[in-house]
């Protein structure tokens, strides 16, 4: 009997994650056809119209998983969330094991900017939701920095998967340096959190129907805030260096299973 049942239940799962997979995507058609044109006809306001834009990205989001959740489809645990809630003014920088890291933060960061692909902007499902949030684009390299520094010193934070793309299961994860580079370059903290998933779900190497035999849990953990300054040789003040030892920190914390390089967490405050 109770093979049956498992057998139902993964059944049950494989077309709850269809159903969610379209929801998803009806759902970002619809914010942006309908209401974020709508806002630029209500608010004339630049950044109070992203701001409302962003806010409800989250919104979404939140109701997106929580739907989810009780379909049956996942479960989800974000340890720290008041950290996340409270940032400003910095770097948030997570490891990208599945499709949906983004939603997953985004959901609990309602005013968040974000580092996206260039390409998404011709994903008709979230170019909308880029552009009205004016989200940062990573091909856009001469206004990048400027903007990345405005940004933040205005208090925005700014979400950004520095690995590129999602890991490859069994691969060594490996690190683009553009966060790095943001960090030191814009003299700001890094706020690091570390996503996992209990089963193989919408990975690199999986499909949207290749459910796991077990309902997955997601699990987010808010740690350190990295003190930007600590990176920084007093004498030399070299920002490559700086970058380079940084995204060594960073490769470490965010890979599973392997231990802190030694002296490194010494150049880290506490939360």
């Amino acid at each position: 009997m109770s093979g049956l049942f498992a057998r139902l239940n993964w059944a049950w799962r494989l077309m709850m994650t269809g159903f969610c997979f379209v929801l998803f995507g009806v759902g970002g058609l619809l914010l942006s056809l309908v209401w974020f044109n709508l806002l630029l006809v209500l608010q004339r306001d630049i950044a109070k119209r992203r701001r409302v834009a962003r806010r409800s990205i989250a919104a979404s989001f939140r109701l997106f998983l929580s739907i989810a959740k009780t379909l049956g489809v996942l479960d989800y645990r974000i340890k720290g969330i008041d950290i996340l809630r409270q940032e400003r003014g910095c770097l948030v920088v997570a490891n990208h094991p599945t499709l949906i890291d983004y939603v997953l933060l985004a959901s609990v960061m309602p005013e968040t900017d974000c580092l996206v692909k260039s390409a998404l902007l011709h994903n008709p499902f979230v170019s909308g939701v880029i552009r009205a949030a004016d989200y940062l684009v990573n091909s856009q390299a001469d206004t990048l920095l400027p903007a990345c520094q405005q940004r933040l010193a205005q208090g925005d934070t700014i979400l950004i998967f520095p690995e590129g793309t999602r890991t490859r299961p069994g691969e060594n994860m490996t690190l683009q340096r553009g966060a790095a580079n943001i960090a030191v370059r814009c003299r700001r903290d890094v706020r690091i959190a570390v996503i996992h998933c209990s089963e193989h779900l919408l990975d690199k190497q999986s499909r949207w129907y290749d459910v796991p035999p077990r309902k997955p849990l997601f699990q987010v953990e808010v740690r350190e805030r990295v003190q930007i300054e600590h990176f920084f040789d007093a004498e030399s003040q070299q920002p490559a260096l700086a970058a380079r030892q940084l995204n060594r920190h960073l490769l470490h914390q965010l890979s599973p299973g392997l231990i802190p390089l030694s002296g490194i967490n010494d150049a880290s405050a506490p939360p």
